[in-house]
């Protein structure tokens, strides 16, 4: 391939002829490195953080969360909106440590307005959207580090986030269905009835 049609006669043409060939060998023996390079610098100039979509869907979900345990209990729904700004963090800043502190701060809040008792209802929505909240964050900086931000995860995103609500959605029916058929109006079995829930509906989304 690196030897011309028609060779020029003599010395010079073999010269040429040689030159051409070892460039044609330097070029592959390069080409492997240069592919690694290439892709190398692709990983650089890839936006690895997570889709605005997932921080947004996990923002609304907490501010849901923040919201119901509010209704329930004010210093709970404190605790659960603190919690929410640490999911938006810990989504910004690709930490997974910074998510788990944040659900553990928002599980603590709605344990809080459970023990002053708050109603149930809104704890148990509370708890849908705090483990959604935590389950989008988390979904979005694995997306993020697998495809970038800049792809197209809008549909990913939607379908995960339906997913985790209907799992989530079901397991509460059930815990609250329980609750109604057993607890009464006994405060305790009601609070070890929402740990219970709180437990499989973290299975659930996760």
């Amino acid at each position: 391939m690196g030897r011309p049609v028609v060779p020029r006669r003599g010395r010079a043409g073999h010269r040429e002829v040689v030159a051409v060939s070892r460039r044609g060998a330097a070029d592959d023996d390069a080409d492997p490195g240069v592919r690694g390079a290439s892709d190398a610098a692709d990983d650089r100039e890839r936006d690895a953080r997570s889709p605005t979509s997932a921080v947004a869907a996990s923002l609304v979900a907490g501010a849901v969360a923040a919201l119901s345990a509010f209704l329930a209990a004010p210093m709970g729904g404190a605790l659960v909106g603190l919690a929410t700004l640490g999911l938006l963090f810990g989504s910004l800043r690709r930490s997974p440590r910074t998510l788990s502190w944040a659900a553990a701060i928002g599980a603590g809040g709605i344990a809080v307005a459970g023990y002053l008792r708050g109603a149930v209802e809104p704890l148990l929505a509370a708890g849908v959207a705090l483990a959604l909240a935590w389950d989008l964050a988390d979904h979005g900086i694995a997306v993020g580090e697998q495809v970038g931000r800049e792809a197209r995860t809008r549909r990913n995103v939607a379908v995960h986030a339906g997913t985790s609500l209907l799992a989530g959605g079901l397991s509460v029916a059930v815990v609250y269905g329980v609750y109604l058929a057993a607890a009464g109006n006994q405060p305790v079995a009601a609070l070890a009835l929402l740990l219970f829930g709180a437990v499989a509906l973290a299975s659930a989304v996760r």
